[in-house]
Order: structure tokens, then sequence, then C-alpha cells
């Protein structure tokens, strides 16, 4: 085949005065090669004729063609030249699509038993704060400017050591803040080497359930209960328990002759979710002895028990646990921000070392950087004033809700009297359908979420959730207004 070659000399405008000459060779005829006055397989002038026409040193032309040749824009072959390349490197970056495209057979992809066992998320978009959402803190109260300087004033300080990573518990100085913070305010007895910093209380949960549940074991969770804990347990193939929970929390007792003994027992004690009653003092220290007697491991989920409106805060049930079965974990996901994927486990001391050998082969450690910032917004004070506020805050907008129900929607709506959270629940009159409110409820802006969701069947009684902490007392009215005007719809 004929080889192309290119008239000579090459239409280049004349070099500058001033600059670096390599580099303003390369950009003409780089230029020149994408609007195609260089066609691919075109060759380019020897880089002696290049110097004599453009009066420029032959050092220069071959930098300027080794630099096109390194991003793929020439390539030279031996004792014949340079050439423009077939496929330009702008190319590679354009995905066709045919018009026909013939699919090759493929063999189907094996997934494992865990995989198969995995129910579909990805998460949900962000939408603005209407009345009732669930299980959010009020975002635009965070004292975002306090975060940050607290954040910069970590990172001009930040040394090598941080850089380099750190163990697999976690930050120590920041195991050693939420040691302090949960023996004072929690009632939890614990050292800093039984706390363990992971991205929040699912994956504290995951790791419990993958150490100590083998696939086809037991394990019981509150019903209604938290939807998360069950998401884990059906993930490594445990046999799910649904207890039902009463005025005192999970009815552990009823009927537990007729049941297998479970591996782990998933409970919230302090405010159970959805629910939110306190468990009772009496059965707290019946399920320890049980758990102790039958060699049981309970999983205390304190998720947002900081948020107490009523007295101090309920100690943990850790604290009365005098043999070790009691796992306890929490975050600071609820308490600050979501976006901030930190929480912590507090496990008995002899099990520390597999928890640790567990994070060490996944994830390592959560985000040094910020386990750090954290630490110091809690050893500053930054964190207790921050959760005295918003309990002040939490507990005006609770009132706002109970007041704006008794008075706009009668008998139509019980609302539980809770003590604590983010949430509370409705109970719905006879003949209102939760499922069928929260639909009309949807129209007009408003969310509230069936009890059935947090169920495995229908729930006992019919009942809504309603949040009430992430909401303004304006927007919570207005939400008050739309839900009366939709029961007095469904009276007539």
């Amino acid at each position: 085949m004929a080889r192309e070659t290119t008239a000579f000399p090459l239409s280049l405008p004349a070099p500058p005065a001033r600059g670096v000459l390599y580099r303003w060779l390369y950009g003409e005829l780089r230029a020149a090669i994408l609007d195609g006055r260089l066609q691919p397989g075109s060759r380019l002038p020897a880089t002696r004729d290049l110097a004599s026409a453009y009066n420029l040193s032959r050092s220069t032309i071959v930098t300027a063609f080794q630099r096109l040749k390194s991003e793929g824009y020439v390539e030279g072959r031996c004792g014949s030249g340079t050439y423009v390349s077939q496929v330009l490197p702008e190319q590679l970056l354009v995905v066709y699509r045919p018009k026909r495209q013939k699919r090759l057979p493929h063999r189907r992809i094996g997934l494992s038993a865990y995989a198969l066992r995995l129910q579909p998320f990805r998460g949900t978009p962000m939408r603005p704060i209407r009345a009732f959402r669930p299980n959010q803190p009020a975002l635009d109260l965070f004292p975002t400017d306090l975060w940050a300087q607290v954040a910069a004033r970590r990172l001009r300080r930040v040394s090598a050591n941080l850089l380099a990573g750190g163990e697999a518990l976690g930050y120590r100085p920041l195991r050693e803040a939420v040691a302090a913070y949960l023996n004072s305010s929690r009632g939890v007895k614990c050292s800093a080497e039984q706390v363990l910093i992971l991205s929040g209380a699912q994956e504290a949960l995951d790791r419990t359930a993958r150490i100590l549940v083998n696939a086809g074991e037991p394990v019981w969770m509150e019903e209604p209960g938290y939807p998360g804990a069950d998401v884990v347990f059906r993930a490594i193939g445990a046999r799910i328990r649904r207890v039902p929970v009463d005025s005192e929390g999970i009815d552990f007792e009823l009927d537990r002759d007729n049941w297998h003994s479970p591996r782990l027992v998933y409970v919230t004690p302090g405010h159970q979710f959805p629910l939110g009653v306190t468990m009772s003092l009496r059965r707290r220290l019946a399920l320890i002895e049980w758990a102790r007697r039958m060699g049981i491991m309970i999983f205390e989920d304190d998720y947002d028990s900081e948020y107490r409106y009523s007295g101090r805060p309920i100690p943990a049930m850790q604290g009365l646990d005098p043999s070790g079965v009691v796992i306890f974990a929490g975050s600071f996901s609820a308490v600050l921000f979501p976006a901030l994927r930190l929480g912590y486990l507090v496990v008995p001391e002899e099990m520390v070392d597999v928890f640790a050998a567990a994070q060490s082969v996944s994830t390592h450690h959560p985000p040094l950087i910020e386990q750090a910032v954290l630490c110091d917004f809690i050893t500053e004070g930054h964190f207790a004033r921050h959760i005295r506020r918003m309990r002040e805050i939490y507990a005006e907008r609770l009132q706002v809700l109970l007041e704006s129900a008794k008075e706009k929607l009668g008998d139509a709506l019980e609302i539980s009297s809770v003590e604590a959270g983010l949430q509370t629940v409705g109970w719905l009159r006879r003949g209102l359908r939760a499922q069928r409110v929260a639909e009309l409820a949807a129209k007009t802006n408003v969310e509230v979420v069936p009890l059935d969701v947090y169920a495995l069947g229908r729930s006992r009684r019919e009942g809504v959730v309603l949040g009430f902490a992430a909401v303004d007392p304006r927007e919570l009215r207005r939400g008050v207004d739309e839900l009366g005007k939709i029961f007095a719809r469904r009276a007539n």
C-alpha cells in the first residue's frame, strides 16, 4: 500500500518570540491532528526538516514528538518515520452504541447464598423536610460552622501518624472519649479497650451477627421492630422469631418454652423502635439472667436514648449486666447528622480480639480524620451542649404535636405518651386503616408510616409512626391540619 505523506512545509504559524517552544510545537501539531489537517496515517516531516523550516533546535522537535507519542497522537515506525495514529486518544473516550449488536451467549453468573438472601436497596434521594418525617434529627439546626472550625483546626495540626492509619478498634482518643461519655451519661460499664468504632449501628449489628450466628441458627427480635435488624438476620441466613412487645418491652417469656433458645436477642430497651416504650427494670433483669443461664448474647441497640424529655436518660441495660452477655451499640448519625457514618460498639472483654480481627479483614477502621474531628467535638464540650440544646427543641416540638393533635384530631388519633426519641406512634380509632391514611396523607405532602411496615404481618392495632424532631412547629401544625381533613372525610 502506498505510504501517505504530508506536504511540506507543514502549515504552522511562526514560533512565538517568548515561551517554551516545544510546548508551542506540541500544541500546533496536536491541533492539526484533531481538526483533520493531519489525517490518521499521515507521515510527519522529519525532525531535521522541521528544525530547519522553523529555525528551531532539533531537540525541541524531538521533545514535542515524544510528548505526542506518549499521549497516543503519533507513533514511530522503525526506519520509516513518525505517523499520526490511526486511533486518537479522544476516540477512546467515546462510547459507540451500534443500532444492532448481537449479544453473545454467556454462562449465568453464580451468586453466593448470602447474595441471594440480600434485599435490594439503593437508598432514597433527599427530599425537603415535611410533616411527619421520622427517624431524622433537625439537620438545619446542627452547628455546621462550629463543626467546620473544629475540623479545620484538626486538619491544620494533623500528624503523620494520623495520616498513616490506626488500630482496627478505632482512634484511641475517640474510644476513650466515648467510654467516658457512656460511663457518665448512659450508665454503661466499660473501658476504652472494650469500645470499637464502626460506621454506625447497622454495621455494629451486622458485625455482631456474623460473629455469633451461623446460617440456620435462631435469633429473636422485637415485633414490631427495626427493619434493619431483620435485613441483617435474613442476610446471614438466621431463623428469626419475632417476639411481641407490650408496655414493658419485649415479652421474651411468652411461649418461651416452645421455641428453640436463640443465639442472639436483639432489643431496643431504652426507647423501643418503633413503639417508643421503655423496657421495665424487672424485665431487663429477667432477660439478662435468662441469657446468662442459657448462654445467649443480647444486642442492645441504644439508637436515640440521649433524647429523653422526662427526667434523666434511662441507664443502659449493659450497666446491669454482671456476666458479660450484653453487647451495647450506639450511633452518632441520629444524634448529630446521618452523613457522619460513625458509631460504637461495646463488647465484653473476652470478645474484643475477635471483633478486632473481624474489623481488620473488612473496613480495617472508619476514616481516622473524621474520628479525630468527632473526638475534638466531644472533648471540647460541643457534643454535650448540642445534646442539651436539641433535647429542649425536640421537647417543644413534641409538645406542639401533642397539643395540635388534641385540638384538631380529637379521638381519631391517640398519640402515645412518648418520653424519648425522634418520633412517636399515633393509634387510629376503630375503622381507620393506617395504609389508607398514609396514602391520603402523601397526596397532601404529609408523611406517616403505617405500623405494619415494622411488623412481620399485620399489626395487632392500626397505628402510624409520626416523626417530630426534624419538623419545625409550623409544619407540624400543617400536618395535623391535613390529617384532620382526612379523618373528617373518612367519617362522613
